[in-house]
């Protein structure tokens, strides 16, 4: 589904509750003012809606955005605010689900016109404030490699490729936005949102305002428990991500890699170093007359490309690398029998400490010895030992976090491998963190290391447990639902 079907939806929806509003509840207001109302209020209801089934994703996004943010800060005569979003980052899921509910308290609020002071300013405030991200978002293509965003001098050509956060998540993992057309949705927002300031007389009320605080405080509180069960109590209840259970995983990575492949270029887009112009030429006619745009008057700025005939999705880049540093993806999709996977983005690290520590180093020396009439070797030759100055490591552990994986998976895992059952672990951590980590919980199954984005992706739990067979996603587990290993096998091992 697309952004223009979507809103066609909404439109649709709101047109419908308008009339509902006007001819069987007889209410007052224009015309304009009640389909604004529920063409606004549904947008923000099935913005929140698609989030609130999964807080971890909007979590993660708002992570990605707070550390692009004190990246950008920093360097600026308001650097001194950058200690705010490594502290609003920690507390990202908070802020996530405190989001969603606005939005869609929000969206109920606007359908119903309760509070129309109060909630005309609150809708101009989200808009302003998702207007600005979703504008940094896109504009972070103008910004060159090197470049800090508030250098506009030294802005370029846009380029996708620059974006630091490539999608502003504001419908989730629902519908992907290109950051331009999520920017200028925002922009179209803010004519609404001026409207029901400056002309709230004119706004329908469907319920007394005597009511509102009751009906907003109990969906509040319905929101707050929906939240809570997609990411604290269990994974959502409703998967838009491309690992959701039953997707063949290898087949579709073989089709998205086999379609990214076959992608052709269209046209190249030119730029005049005089003029500053951008033709577009198709590549025929531009490998056919390169000789008429020489590098001293024109720079390719951009490559026009058909169209994926497979869309481009995470699981493309579902990659794990062993101890040995070799991908070992493959072998793990093409594993016929069921196997189970352990997803753990981070290992429950709460603090790291490094000091310098002097440790004995044996010297060596190499001699050449003849070895018969025409050969020589050589060996080597203890010399004496040396104290030498390395960098050491050691961990603190979240206790809870531990306990986890000694209480739950390290039995489960054990009596899954009594079975026949090949487990193991992938992780996004350093390989003395890994070998601590196994020594505080007794986890001997192989671990394996790879992008915690992509960990994150395939399920919503830290650690979130998956079944596969045959490089297909049978079923996920948040930690706390997953059963004891002999309703386990009764239940998915056939």
């Amino acid at each position: 589904m697309g952004i223009i079907q979507l809103l066609i939806y909404f439109a649709i929806a709101g047109l419908l509750l308008t009339l509902i509003t006007r001819y069987i509840t007889k209410q007052h207001g224009t015309w304009l003012m009640s389909f604004l109302q529920h063409f606004a209020g549904v947008w923000f209801l099935v913005s929140g809606f698609v989030k609130a089934v999964d807080p971890l994703g909007t979590a993660y996004k708002m992570e990605q955005y707070f550390a692009e943010f004190e990246s950008t800060f920093q360097h600026t005569w308001v650097s001194f605010i950058t200690p705010m979003f490594p502290l609003l980052g920690k507390y990202s899921i908070s802020f996530s689900v405190f989001m969603i509910i606005i939005e869609m308290v929000l969206g109920i609020l606007l359908i119903t016109g309760g509070w129309k002071k109060f909630t005309g300013w609150l809708f101009l405030i989200i808009v302003v404030f998702f207007t600005i991200l979703t504008g940094f978002t896109f504009l972070t293509g103008y910004v060159p490699e090197g470049a800090n965003f508030f250098q506009f001098s030294k802005w370029v050509a846009y380029d996708a490729t620059r974006m630091k956060v490539t999608d502003c998540g504001c419908f989730g993992d629902f519908l992907k936005l290109e950051p331009k057309v999520s920017f200028m949705k925002d922009l179209f927002l803010l004519i609404p949102s001026v409207l029901f300031i400056i002309r709230r007389s004119q706004m329908h009320t469907l319920i007394n305002d005597k009511f509102t605080k009751w009906y907003v405080g109990g969906i509040t509180a319905l929101l707050l428990f929906y939240c809570l069960q997609n990411f604290y109590f269990d994974i959502p209840t409703i998967d838009f991500r491309p690992f959701k259970e039953g997707v063949n995983v290898r087949e579709t990575k073989l089709a998205e890699e086999k379609a990214a492949s076959e992608v052709q270029i269209t046209a190249y887009k030119l730029k005049n170093l005089k003029d500053g112009k951008i033709v577009e030429i198709p590549t025929a006619q531009y490998l056919a007359e390169m000789t008429k745009y020489p590098k001293e008057e024109w720079e390719v700025v951009d490559q026009v490309k058909s169209e994926l005939a497979v869309p481009h999705t995470k699981i493309s880049e579902f990659s794990f690398n062993n101890t040995e540093g070799e991908d070992i993806a493959e072998s793990l999709l093409a594993e016929k029998s069921y196997s189970i996977m352990i997803s753990a983005y981070k290992l429950g690290i709460k603090e790291i400490n490094e000091k310098t520590v002097e440790v004995p180093d044996s010297i060596f020396s190499a001699d050449t010895i003849r070895v018969g009439k025409d050969s020589i070797a050589v060996v080597k030759r203890f010399e004496k030992i040396e104290m030498k100055k390395t960098d050491q490591r050691s961990f603190v552990w979240d206790e809870d976090y531990l306990n986890i994986y000694k209480n739950i998976i390290v039995p489960f895992v054990k009596e899954a491998e009594k079975n026949g059952i090949k487990c193991y672990m992938v992780c996004n951590s350093y390989p003395d963190a890994i070998k601590d980590f196994r020594k505080q919980t007794g986890f001997d199954a192989d671990i394996y290391t790879g992008d915690d984005l992509l960990i994150k992706t395939i399920i919503r739990s830290n650690p979130g447990i998956t079944l596969w067979k045959d490089g297909i996603i049978l079923k996920h587990f948040h930690y706390k639902k997953l059963p004891e290993f002999n309703q386990f096998k009764q239940a998915y091992i056939k």
